[in-house]
């Protein structure tokens, strides 16, 4: 069992659920996850989170989806903590370095996707270009709004593991 999660599992579940929002912004899948607490060991925990985020109803998953900065913006909602933005920041530097013409198509495709689905698009941009990103973008303003709403989801829970892995090895 790493340190982090031995430290974790002896919190108070207020604070153990504020710590873990960095992870995931659902406030239900943060309570939610503190409330099983001890976890034996890494595998554990994220078999847990898979199952928590997987039974939140709608609104939560929104609540989630709210906390993440558009892709290609550098700057994470308000909302957001210091350490979910930084992981923001590394998540999508690979868009970051892309060349102009793609970060614009990004942007006009980002406000297209808001207006359809009235949420900021989810994708698990770690080591994607903004290339892929975008050729994904433009795929998924094609679902229906059920369809869009378990694809944003399911990047949700894998942005989730990494980020409970980020946290996990610190």
């Amino acid at each position: 069992m790493s340190r982090t999660l031995a430290r974790w599992n002896a919190l108070p579940a207020d604070a153990a659920a504020r710590e873990i929002m960095a992870c995931c912004g659902s406030t239900a899948w943060a309570r939610a996850v503190a409330a099983r607490r001890p976890f034996a060991d890494e595998g554990s925990l994220m078999r847990m989170s898979d199952e928590i985020w997987s039974r939140l109803n709608t609104p939560d998953w929104m609540e989630a989806f709210s906390k993440h900065p558009r892709i290609g913006e550098r700057k994470a909602p308000q909302l957001s903590s210091a350490q979910s933005a930084a992981w923001s920041v590394q998540e999508q530097q690979r868009v970051a370095t892309a060349e102009e013409a793609v970060q614009l198509a990004l942007a006009e495709a980002n406000r297209d996707y808001e207006r359809r689905f009235k949420n900021v698009f989810i994708v698990c941009a770690t080591g994607k270009s903004g290339h892929e990103i975008l050729e994904i973008l433009r795929r998924r303003l094609s679902n229906d709004d059920a369809a869009e709403l378990r694809e944003a989801a399911e990047e949700q829970r894998k942005i989730t593991n990494l980020r409970l892995q980020k946290w996990l090895s610190a």
